[in-house]
């Protein structure tokens, strides 16, 4: 009689299939931006709430990176390497790269998207 073969727990299978997440210095700024702009216009507090749900939504892209959808404003330009994720208003901008998650943009989606994703994206 063989042993039986070996099947990881839940847990291993879902740590294995974890990919890094990589912030670029224009995301960075964002979430500065947009923390700042709640804290001043609103409260400390909000901002922190803002703050701490965007950063969760940004760490949940390195265990499902392709549920995202593509930005429907490069989609009609044939562009679907990016994709994104919401926290409404906010819509997060990534892209997958050798099994990596580069973060792009962060950005109000209430914004002129399109002039922002291509000068962020595509200038």
């Amino acid at each position: 009689m063989s042993p039986p073969a070996y099947a990881p727990d839940r847990k291993e299978k879902h740590e294995r299939r974890l990919h890094p997440v990589l912030m670029t210095a224009g995301a960075e700024r964002d979430l500065e931006s947009i923390y700042d702009y709640i804290s001043k216009f609103d409260s400390p507090a909000n901002a922190d709430h803002v703050l701490d749900h965007l950063l969760q939504c940004i760490r949940n892209l390195g265990r499902a990176p392709e549920r995202g959808a593509h930005p429907r404003e490069l989609s009609t330009l044939g562009i679907r390497e990016y994709r994104q994720v919401l926290y409404k208003p906010y819509r997060i901008i990534y892209r997958i790269c050798n099994q990596q998650v580069h973060v792009y943009l962060i950005a109000d989606g209430r914004r002129d998207m399109q002039s922002l994703l291509y000068r962020r994206l595509l200038g």
